[in-house]
């Protein structure tokens, strides 16, 4: 037995040896260590210089050589610092250890991107184990060949290969990413009596010839056009007041500082008498040195030659540069305000100047009709300035003195932020207003639908028709719109964890832009009201839109608001006076904010759930509406917004109702009863069916994307009182008594409601 077990213990041993002596062989030596140094450094560097090259270059090509070297300094002491802690433990070679440092340090800046966190961590894993893999194999394999054994050489060649496979895997991954596809269109489902607006396609040249000039200050040293070519001149402004972070870089590289900033713009015009209406339109952040202006003269063009004169503003100084910031050590802070505030200079000059006799405008400019249209900050800066245009001082700062007074009718935003700038710590309210809002479900950059916040907070309170309206277009995305930056809403090699196949053509983008944007201003400042109908249901615009999913939102100061869900916390009463909420059978009954895929709507809307089956009686939500209140008539229009609630997915209903939102559409019954007990029923689909989510993966591959893929889009629906007394003659609309959502069609679903309201004139 004894004899037994010393031998068991002999082979135990000579096993643990032949253990070890294998790890000896094929654990990696110092020349590989130093091989994997390098090619982690090499990889990363490359990956700097391109980032350098997309960001700095334009500025020339001393801030392209200071951008690389700087970034390999930052690299070298951040990777020598942490290389100081991990000297403590030396589980890793010391050189090793640094250039994975600085690697991993310049590789998150290189690819850093909120929405594709998860996108980042994994080519930073990826590029660091690959560059770790080819560098160490390839030292191992090259220097001292001779002394190595089969089995070491065996695995540097692996090493290099498998490094190898995985950069060149993902290359090819990338390349055969394609188009998604097309979501489902519910509205061009019961379309077949949707009648097509009978006027002009707004997006096709008018009758006008279109002069073009550029006025600015004379002296710009970057833009002729406004330097030594500009037609007019104008003198700068200080806007010192408004703004922080503006370094000595950035007025070297334009000539000027914050307290004498130049009132640019480039200006098409129609050629007659006039007086025309006067649209400002201002680009939003972007690399301040790839100029921003000139991608809306697409847009100038058509609005010029159909009666507007039109101004797209250069505030390209105002924008982000990894030159004049110091790549993000500092950066302008909150400018927004100022954006606007320069907007509201621009509108005094253009005053100035048609009241100037013998000037090039003098008696051109209609001031009682002013629009604004703003790209992405632009977006909120127009909002801005239509505020500050009605106030005698900065909210933030009563020593700034405004006292404008302008006449702004209509305001346009595409792809806008909110929030960036808030008066007074607060979210900008806006009334009495026309505004539109334009939003992409692909927009890489302004990720969920922020416009719709300030759709929310315009509020109609005077007796001057008014109406606001937002579009969410499927494929859309941030850039676009400006004809000068493409389908990059980044820049830099972030951009290839990006899936750009996704995104819709440029052409067809500018389209929507020009048909809707014109659509806008013709229904608003030439009283068009026809145009209206595009946003109220863009099924009218006929064949005038490319094809793609479209949901509008639509509300006019014609509607009596019934339900808002912002009067209090009560889900059974109703925004206006007297009124009074019933559900039965319902198995979600709540009023709360709607979130988006970053943050929320910050704004309160109903939510509504059932699940029914054939041996139950359905799920009701009914509206019962004070006594005299309302005056309507058979040409009045029940009008109320609504979106998919997702949620029910992640198990909102109660126990017994988590299920699956089911395949089909939703559908159900909008049942009507005046006093007398008369009741007429359509389907929801009488209009339009209802839209599921648009979903968009933005990422090449779903696990990057740190995002939900899709959010609630309010869509409008509208049903005409005359087609309900077409059900039951005997119903009479002037005495309306209950408005009820019967869900009897759908045997299950969950919705999110807001903004029910009657609309007195159809």
């Amino acid at each position: 037995m004894q004899n037994y077990l010393r031998k068991a213990t002999e082979s135990l041993g000579s096993l643990k040896n032949k253990v070890k002596q294998g790890f000896r062989v094929l654990a990696p030596g110092h020349t590989a260590w130093k091989g994997a140094a390098l090619g982690v450094a090499l990889l990363a560097a490359l990956s700097w210089i391109a980032l350098a090259y997309a960001a700095f270059a334009s500025a020339g090509l001393l801030s392209f050589i200071l951008a690389i070297i700087g970034g390999f300094v930052l690299a070298i002491i951040v990777g020598g610092l942490l290389t100081l802690i991990h000297s403590l433990h030396r589980k890793l070679p010391l050189y090793y250890f640094w250039a994975l440092s600085g690697a991993i340090l310049l590789l998150a800046l290189t690819y850093m991107t909120t929405s594709l966190i998860y996108g980042t961590i994994a080519i930073i894993l990826l590029i660091v184990l690959s560059g770790s893999l080819i560098g160490g194999g390839a030292a191992s394999l090259f220097r001292g060949r001779s002394q190595k054994s089969i089995s070491q050489k065996r695995l540097a060649i692996t090493a290099v290969a498998v490094g190898m496979l995985f950069l060149g895997g993902s290359l090819l991954w990338s390349s055969l990413v394609g188009a998604p596809t097309p979501p489902i269109n519910a509205a061009n489902l019961s379309a077949d009596n949707v009648a097509v607006i009978d006027l002009p396609d707004p997006s096709l040249p008018g009758s006008y010839q279109v002069k073009t000039l550029t006025y600015g200050s004379g002296t710009d040293l970057r833009r002729p056009e406004y330097g030594e070519e500009a037609i007019i001149k104008t003198d700068p402004v200080d806007g010192s007041m408004m703004i922080e972070g503006w370094s000595a870089l950035r007025t070297s590289y334009w000539g000027f500082g914050p307290d004498e900033l130049p009132l640019n713009g480039r200006a098409w015009y129609p050629e007659g008498e006039g007086p025309f209406p006067l649209i400002l339109i201002v680009h939003g952040n972007h690399l301040m040195e790839d100029f921003s202006d000139p991608g809306y003269a697409y847009l100038g063009k058509l609005l010029a030659s159909r009666g507007f004169i039109t101004v797209s503003v250069d505030q390209n100084f105002l924008n982000f540069s990894m030159s004049a910031n110091i790549t993000f050590l500092n950066a302008l802070k909150k400018e927004n305000d100022l954006r606007a505030w320069l907007l509201l200079e621009h509108l005094r000059l253009w005053q100035k100047w048609s009241k100037t006799a013998g000037h090039t405008f003098s008696n051109k400019v209609d001031f009682d009709s002013i629009g604004l249209v703003g790209h992405s900050r632009g977006g909120e800066a127009v909002a801005i300035a239509t505020a500050f245009s009605k106030l005698s001082s900065h909210p933030d700062n009563a020593q700034l003195r405004l006292n404008y007074d302008f006449d702004i009718h209509a305001i346009a935003a595409i792809a806008p932020v909110d929030g960036q700038y808030m008066p007074g710590d607060m979210r900008l309210p806006l009334d009495n207003i026309s505004y539109l809002v334009l939003h992409g479900s692909h927009d890489m950059d302004v990720v969920s639908f922020q416009g719709m916040r300030q759709y929310s907070r315009i509020n109609f309170t005077d007796q001057v028709p008014h109406f606001k309206t937002a579009l969410y277009v499927y494929g859309a995305n941030h850039g676009q719109f400006n004809s000068r930056w493409g389908n990059r809403d980044l820049f830099g090699p972030a951009l290839a964890l990006f899936n750009l196949a996704a995104i819709m053509p440029a052409e067809d983008q500018e389209k929507i832009a020009a048909v809707t944007l014109s659509a806008f201003f013709e229904a608003v400042l030439h009283e068009k009201n026809d145009y209206k109908m595009l946003f109220r249901d863009p099924r009218t615009a006929g064949n005038w839109l490319p094809d793609t999913v479209y949901i509008s939102q639509y509300l006019d100061s014609d509607t009596v608001m019934l339900c808002n869900y912002a009067e209090d916390i009560d889900p059974r009463t109703t925004t206006i006076p007297g009124g009074v909420i019933e559900g039965k059978n319902l198995s979600l009954w709540r009023e709360g904010d709607v979130p988006l895929k970053w943050g929320t709507l910050e704004n309160r809307a109903l939510y509504i759930g059932w699940n029914s089956d054939s041996d139950s009686s359905p799920a009701v939500y009914s509206i019962y509406l004070p006594q005299s209140e309302v005056r309507l008539n058979s040409g009045s229009t029940l009008v109320f917004s609504m979106a998919e609630n997702e949620q029910a997915k992640a198990g909102n209903l109660s126990k017994d109702h988590i299920r699956e939102l089911p395949a089909e559409l939703i559908d159900f019954t909008i049942e009507l009863t005046d006093s007398d007990g008369n009741s007429a029923s359509l389907p929801l689909s009488h209009f339009s069916l209802l839209q599921p989510r648009l979903e968009s993966r933005l990422a090449k591959a779903g696990f990057m994307q740190s995002l939900p893929r899709a959010e609630a889009v309010f869509q409008n629906f509208e049903f005409q009182l005359a087609d309900f007394t077409e059900q039951n003659q005997r119903l009479n609309p002037e005495k309306l008594q209950t408005i009820s959502f019967v869900f009897n069609l759908t045997p299950s679903g969950s919705v999110i409601i807001n903004d029910i309201g009657l609309r007195l004139t159809s």
